[in-house]
């Protein structure tokens, strides 16, 4: 099938400077992150502009499902990240930091603050026994808190593994630390509390605002073991002295309590009001958006971080997403095959699956397997349709989460690497009907920035409003969309026939899309 003459979706700069109504936040704001490859530092300004950026690469080690890093790594790592980075600016003017890490990612240390195990990683799935163990112990409260039960890569199940199997767990004054944790003390120079971000996947009552006590004994935590927990943004103290000469961040800066990378990265994007959404392309489609009030899903599909102030933060995470690009094209060489596509225009799908564990997110379906719909007679087709598929996968994602009661229709915004890919992010807006917008710089270490601009007074919707800068946005034309909604409502019934995808949420897809 040939292109349409129709035109295309429109595309708008939109402006550098803040929004009106928001003055510059005075002063130089850090944003540290933890990736699983590297250590990030960022310094920004109070109208968004990048002054400095620096990282330091890190190592881990798999072997089968284990997954672990040298927790002394990240502290040597981000310090050096930050003296470089740090190098040419004017010290005085740094007023706070932030900081992110994986989510679920744990260690033990002692009471000065030293590991005593390996940090066990965000993937790390050696903890199945316990997960079963654990939701047998908490079912209840997971399931108040919306997301029914924890897989075995949560920090829960594998502190439970840590204390079975590890002799450092039984000794006295043992700490559980999230990944920040470390990294917090080593700047205050004494244990701070951890952010509600990061202690969700240990259990942490987002609602009560404490650990279920009872599910803890239980399990055989002890007290002791679990630190106290702020909420993100709180302010936990200041850097120490020692911090000061081994980062160069002056001593006396706030710090303040952080989050996960993706909400980090949700903060980034500034994809903060409620209804909005910030969707990352990367090896796989991540959704996080913004509600008044704590959304539960029955099917557990999704669950929500408690984000500053009031707001809750729902997200979902798919097996699926742009990964399948270099699985079925290595090599390959995208920008031409994207011009291609882009001139066929063919309207076949592919269901992009990238995880052989099966689907996670919108639905969730341990059998799943790729297939394609329609005719790919050549690369560049077999290529469209991959990308016509993560679209169509994306609108199902936000129906999806309609359809649980998570307010969808605020601006959203395209982040990851899938983004850069211009053809990809018009063809997102044709599907989904709806305007998009690309941040100048989306990133976890930017958006720890901004929270940390909260330390100032301002809200965190206000610090956003000021520092985020959206390069571009992205309206699709009517005609388009309509070219493509049959063809999503032929993934949806394809989905439905197979067996993955609840009857009620096909349904409830189709009656959105007739509206």
């Amino acid at each position: 099938m040939t292109a349409t003459a129709s035109p295309p979706p429109q595309e708008a700069s939109v402006p550098d400077a803040p929004s009106a109504g928001h003055a510059p936040l005075d002063g130089i704001w850090l944003g540290l992150d933890l990736g699983t490859q590297s250590a990030r530092c960022v310094a920004v300004d109070g109208t968004g502009r990048l002054l400095a950026a620096a990282s330091r690469p890190l190592a881990g080690h798999r072997d089968g499902v284990r997954h672990e890093q040298d927790p002394e790594q990240w502290w040597t790592a981000l310090s050096a990240a930050c003296r470089e980075a740090l190098g040419g600016l004017d010290a005085r003017r740094i007023r706070g930091l932030a900081i992110d890490g994986t989510s679920g990612t744990i260690l033990l240390a002692d009471t000065t603050g030293s590991p005593l195990t390996p940090g066990l990683m965000y993937d790390d799935g050696r903890a199945a026994d316990q997960a079963a163990t654990v939701n047998e112990a908490g079912g209840a409260v997971w399931r108040e808190l919306g997301y029914r039960s924890m897989q075995p890569s949560w920090a829960l199940p594998k502190l439970r593994w840590l204390l079975d199997h590890d002799a450092a767990a039984s000794g006295a004054g043992v700490r559980l630390l999230h990944q920040v944790d470390l990294i917090t003390w080593r700047l205050a120079g004494q244990q701070v509390a951890s952010d509600a971000s990061h202690a969700l996947k240990t259990g942490y009552h987002l609602v009560e605002e404490g650990w279920p006590h009872k599910v803890m004994a239980e399990l055989g935590v002890p007290d002791g073991l679990l630190p106290d927990v702020v909420r993100p943004g709180s302010i936990l103290g200041t850097v120490c002295a020692e911090a000061a000469a081994a980062t160069g961040i002056p001593e006396g800066t706030a710090l303040v309590a952080g989050m996960t990378d993706g909400c980090a990265a949700q903060i980034g994007a500034g994809a903060l009001e409620p209804g909005s959404w910030n969707s990352v392309l990367g090896t796989t489609l991540v959704l996080k958006g913004s509600s008044p009030h704590l959304i539960r899903d029955p099917a557990g599909v999704v669950y929500c971080h408690r984000g500053p102030g009031e707001s809750w933060l729902p997200g979902g995470a798919s097996s699926s997403g742009a990964g399948v690009l270099s699985q079925h094209f290595p090599g390959a060489d995208l920008e031409r095959l994207t011009e291609q596509a882009a001139a066929l225009d063919p309207d076949a799908v592919a269901y992009p699956l990238v995880s052989t564990g099966g689907e996670r997110f919108p639905f969730r379906a341990p059998g799943a397997e790729p297939f394609i719909l329609g005719q790919v007679p050549t690369r560049a087709a077999e290529f469209h349709a991959y990308l016509l598929g993560v679209a169509c996968l994306e609108r199902l994602c936000l129906d999806y989460l309609d359809h649980r009661g998570a307010p969808v229709d605020g601006p959203l915004t395209l982040t990851g690497g899938g983004a850069r890919n211009r053809y990809w992010c018009r063809l997102r807006a044709e599907v989904l009907g709806r305007p998009v917008r690309l941040p100048e710089q989306a990133e976890g270490a930017i958006g720890m920035a901004v929270l940390a601009a909260t330390s100032s007074g301002a809200g965190l919707q206000e610090a956003a409003a000021a520092m985020v800068r959206i390069g571009a946005e992205i309206r699709p034309s009517p005609d388009r969309t309509a070219r493509y909604l049959p063809v999503y409502l032929r993934f949806i019934d394809e989905l439905t026939r197979r067996g993955w995808l609840d009857q009620a949420v096909a349904d409830h897809a189709r009656r959105r899309a007739a509206q």
